[in-house]
């Protein structure tokens, strides 16, 4: 079996980064000026460890409960999450002219996934220059109609805040309602989708349509298309699931017209891909809706980017692998095969995810005994890909809101393992066992 090559000493100390982070973002929240009541240390704790890791589920209401430089705080977290901690490092000392070690440049690699050691560099200024650009697009595009609701600063302020939450697939809202008021207006609808699409495509992805586009490249690489084909499949998808089983349901979309129910349909589909806006109050929907939107949760988004969940590469590469097993063939795709190294991480990867799921949701359950257990899956899922949408606590927070002080340290937890992804959490957590050069007898099992 072909063993995976991944630095454990470089995951373990990222992840442990990501908590420290965390826990520096929460002393900062706990400050007066950050806040608008009081708030406990956990509370804050949940909040920073949800914003660094994208995932925008609450349990303090963001427009309400924090000030103007609580809300910078957990922007600030948000932008660093997104990019990562050590991409800002590096950037830091790119402007300040010092050189990277190989240790730190590997530190680097694994954090941004990127597929090689040459040109690292390189493609770190380019995803800097292509992030911030994107934002200060989407920015204008939201200012240009949030200035017909409200007066310029707040409509800069909260075009600002939006535009990052989006595109680093965030889902925090300044709003007190989030972006429930906006359901039917279709500027908003589109921009922030957009966003939220680009974001979880993948910074590789990204450069890679770009140079495409000015014919740099000859072709695109077999990632880039497979990340494509199964981001618009899986969107359309789950958009056909939400307004199928939704469409005759008067508590969420059946009384809409048309138009209305596709939007909703789409806007919901897209952020199931780990973005966690909501224009529809989700404890609405069927139980069958909340059950495929656990499922699309988990899949997620591409890697390399701002996307959580087990990747939609992960999926495409165990499809593949199971329609070619079928067939007693090599397992190919666009003319090319693809390595037994790619198929037992994605193996890997989906079957810890699964096993870490049904753990978590099982103590979920025992501990909050008086609640369904449907929507603890899909909390769980939601804190699991860094999504972040959630059926609520009857307000505008988090099911997390209600929770006792253990689960709420639970769903930190698979916030924060979520952001590193499940593959590196346990290579974080286990050590490699030391090698052993025997030949075991091979051993016969009936499947």
């Amino acid at each position: 079996m072909a063993k995976l090559s991944l630095d454990r000493n470089n995951i373990r100390i990222l992840f442990i980064g990501y908590i420290l982070i965390a826990l520096f973002g929460t002393f900062i929240l706990m400050l007066p000026i950050m806040h608008t009541k009081p708030i406990s240390f956990l509370d804050a704790f949940f909040t920073s460890a949800s914003a660094v890791s994208m995932t925008g589920l609450i349990v303090l209401n963001t427009s309400l409960d924090f000030s103007f430089y609580g809300q910078l705080v957990v922007l600030l977290l948000i932008q660093i999450g997104g990019l990562g901690y050590m991409s800002i490092a590096m950037a830091l000392y790119i402007l300040v002219r010092k050189k990277m070690s190989f240790g730190e440049k590997n530190l680097l690699r694994e954090s941004l996934i990127y597929p090689g050691a040459d040109g690292l560099v390189g493609f770190l200024k380019k995803v800097l220059f292509f992030v911030f650009a994107i934002e200060i697009v989407g920015a204008v595009l939201l200012f240009l109609r949030f200035k017909l609701d409200m007066n310029l600063t707040d409509a800069l302020w909260a075009s600002i805040f939006h535009s990052i939450s989006a595109f680093n697939n965030a889902g925090f809202s300044i709003f007190e309602s989030g972006l429930m008021p906006y359901r039917d207006d279709f500027w908003i609808n589109f921009i922030i989708t957009s966003l939220i699409i680009i974001g979880g495509l993948g910074y590789f992805v990204l450069l890679e349509l770009y140079f495409f586009s000015k014919k740099r490249f000859a072709s695109l690489s077999l990632h880039t298309k497979l990340v494509l084909i199964s981001t618009i499949i899986l969107i359309i998808f789950a958009s056909l699931i939400v307004f199928l089983f939704e469409y005759h349901n008067p508590k969420s979309i059946g009384e809409f017209s048309l138009f209305d129910k596709i939007m909703s349909a789409y806007f919901t589909a897209v952020n199931y891909r780990t973005a966690g806006f909501n224009t529809l109050d989700l404890s609405t929907f069927k139980d069958a809706s909340l059950f495929f939107g656990s499922l699309f949760m988990i899949v997620g988004g591409a890697p390399g980017g701002t996307a959580g969940g087990i990747k939609v590469t992960t999926i495409a590469v165990l499809l593949i692998y199971a329609y070619w097993s079928i067939k007693d063939s090599n397992t190919r795709i666009f003319n090319f095969e693809i390595p037994s190294e790619t198929i037992n991480k994605a193996f890997i990867i989906a079957v810890s995810s699964i096993v870490y799921i049904i753990t978590c949701v099982l103590l979920l359950s025992l501990i909050e005994d008086d609640k369904s257990f449907l929507p603890l899956l899909f909390e769980t899922s939601s804190a699991f890909a860094t999504v972040g949408v959630s059926v609520g606590d009857g307000g505008t927070l988090s099911l997390s809101a209600l929770f006792s002080s253990e689960s709420k340290l639970i769903v930190i937890l698979l916030m924060l393992s979520g952001r590193v992804g499940v593959l590196a959490f346990l290579f974080s957590i286990f050590f490699k066992e030391k090698e052993k050069y025997l030949n075991y007898p091979k051993g016969k099992i009936i499947l």
